[in-house]
């Protein structure tokens, strides 16, 4: 039986606080050729998220943790380089969620074929999964409404970035970002948005009042603490807020205190809403098809920073959580190892 040797990265420890690469190993193993239905991938690139520093932890939550002593997994993009699969052909280039790894198997229902002419870590991005987390958050969860105004932390990364320009694209009134460098806070108002700050040159409650003077109706939420304090105090009557993420607090070794005002929700009547994106699969047609048209007439952007070799994802995901990166966080696994 022919075999494929394969490398991984696996999770051989939980992280305290921030990661370390000691955390992580790279190992090799062995890949059967495939059986009936099934195909074997070359991987391309791949993808490293937030979300996953939750998963490192051994405790409860909406997806179940990272196995120690096995493979990390997430989104990837990937070449067909064997098929015993009718509907995926030696060639096809796929999406799915077996990353952190050279190569990838099992059956074809597993593997979305996508589009070639359209750059692999798109897929990865504003045509993947964080793409359709800005699109749900801010048009379904947030209940966006033309005239808006909106606030969206995080706004230089990969689903800030695309909430803001999907609100301007939508029809918001006033579009504010929030972002941890100067270099990021001039990419958020290159790509539209109207006013953006560092969240380090001050107390974030006073910024957002200097960049949204008049309030704010939308807060999309990728970072919680400060900034979720500070736009309950900026939000006006009915706003609502799509909690997407709480970076911010990823890697506290101590529960972080919550806004001391949320009080104010009440009389505001304010909704604060959490939202998983995979409860959302109904809306991913109507997002390829709007997003997706939008990317190619050039409306909306997007940036990626890349990191090059399966041995540095463990690194490219630490980067990620020290905030590196501009845009989405990918990992080209196609070269060498820089």
């Amino acid at each position: 039986m022919t075999t494929t040797t394969n490398r991984e990265i696996r999770l051989v420890a939980r992280p305290q606080g921030m990661p370390a690469p000691t955390d992580f190993e790279l190992a090799e193993t062995e890949l059967s050729a495939p059986g009936d239905g099934e195909v074997l991938v070359r991987n391309v690139a791949m993808s490293v998220d937030p979300y996953m520093r939750g998963r490192m932890n051994d405790a409860p939550s909406y997806v179940p943790p990272f196995e120690l002593g096995a493979p990390l997994a997430g989104g990837a993009v990937g070449e067909v380089v064997a098929s015993r699969a009718d509907d995926l052909a030696v060639g096809d280039l796929v999406l799915h969620e077996q990353g952190w790894r050279d190569y990838a198997s099992g059956p074809a229902k597993r593997f979305r074929k996508v589009d070639r002419a359209i750059t692999p870590a798109a897929y990865l991005g504003v045509l993947g999964m964080p793409g359709l987390t800005a699109y749900v958050g801010l048009l379904d969860v947030a209940a966006f409404r033309e005239g808006d105004a909106v606030f969206v932390s995080g706004a230089a990364g990969a689903v800030g970035s695309a909430v803001g320009q999907i609100a301007r694209l939508k029809g918001a009134s006033r579009v504010v970002g929030s972002a941890g460098s100067a270099r990021k806070v001039a990419h958020a108002l290159d790509l539209g948005f109207d006013a953006a700050f560092d969240y380090h040159d001050g107390p974030v409650r006073r910024s957002l009042r200097e960049a949204a003077p008049d309030g704010i109706d939308v807060y999309f939420d990728n970072v919680g603490g400060e900034h979720l304090e500070a736009a309950i105090g900026a939000l006006r009557l009915n706003g609502r807020v799509a909690l997407c993420g709480a970076i911010s607090a990823y890697n506290a070794t101590e529960a972080p205190p919550g806004p001391r005002n949320l009080a104010l929700a009440i009389g505001k009547r304010l909704t604060l809403r959490g939202f998983i994106v995979s409860d959302h699969g109904q809306l991913r047609r109507r997002f390829e098809e709007e997003m997706g048209g939008w990317v190619r007439d050039g409306r909306l952007r997007w940036e990626q920073t890349t990191v090059y070799g399966l041995a540095q994802a463990p690194e490219a995901f630490i980067g990620l959580l020290r905030g590196d990166n501009v845009g989405k966080m990918v990992v080209d696994l196609t070269g060498d190892e820089r």
